[in-house]
């Protein structure tokens, strides 16, 4: 396989301070990354995507979607940004697309989430599949019965369908609190934190499953993930 391209992230996650990378883009002359808009509602994406215009950014090759974006809001990244690929979440997950983006069907990537899987209808409909590796490592780790069919079903998922995008979080020593918040019964080694390199080494047994595209999910600053890219480069290429 050809080289992979690894992007830095613009997460918007919880953790994650979406306005001061902003201003880490053009402080640090970066001219592309993958943008994560799941945790912004309407207001806010509007926000950050004029913040963006006044950066040194010119390309945003992978846009994870919220459920709730408009048409108008893809024809725009695809055209300012020359956004090749974008992704969502499973149709049964707890939160599926509300707005009718068929227009770009076939650039649109169906992620593992930690609960479900995409079905195969869907990724048949769809480009196929968005690969998170954190939450396959996660469900191995863990090691439940539900765990190891979910495991066992994104391989057999893969085998079908080719990962069109990826990505790549932070696996921890021990349990943790779920990342998002969202489930406060939950514990996972998945993290969108990393405090030590050696917490996304997990990532050379997937490399075989990895597409062209792969995406940085940290809420680390920007400049935090040069040097993270830099390591997954010596990894996964």
């Amino acid at each position: 396989m050809a080289e992979r391209q690894i992007l830095l992230g613009l997460t918007t996650t919880l953790g994650s301070d979406w306005r001061m990378k902003a201003e880490e883009i053009d402080r640090l002359g970066i001219k592309e990354l993958a943008l994560f808009l799941t945790c912004l509602g309407s207001e806010d994406r509007r926000e950050l995507y004029g913040l963006l215009e006044n950066t040194s950014l010119e390309s945003i090759p992978h846009v994870h979607l919220r459920d709730d974006m408009e048409l108008w809001e893809l024809d725009y990244l695809v055209e300012k940004y020359h956004t090749q690929v974008f992704n969502i979440h499973p149709k049964k997950s707890h939160y599926p697309l509300v707005n009718d983006l068929s227009k770009y069907n076939k650039r649109i990537y169906i992620e593992n989430t930690p609960d479900e899987l995409p079905a195969f209808d869907e990724l048949e409909s769809y480009g196929g599949v968005c690969l998170d590796t954190s939450h396959w490592e996660n469900w191995i780790l863990e090691g439940s019965p539900a765990c190891k069919r979910k495991s066992d079903g994104i391989k057999k998922i893969l085998n079908l369908f080719p990962a069109g995008c990826a990505h790549i979080s932070a696996i921890s020593a021990g349990l943790h609190d779920d990342p998002d918040k969202k489930y406060p019964d939950r514990k996972e080694y998945s993290s969108h934190w990393l405090d030590n390199l050696s917490e996304v080494d997990y990532v050379k047994k997937y490399r075989v499953y990895l597409p062209k595209i792969v995406s940085i999910e940290l809420e680390n600053p920007l400049e935090e993930q040069l040097e993270i890219k830099k390591y997954l480069d010596r990894i996964i290429n």
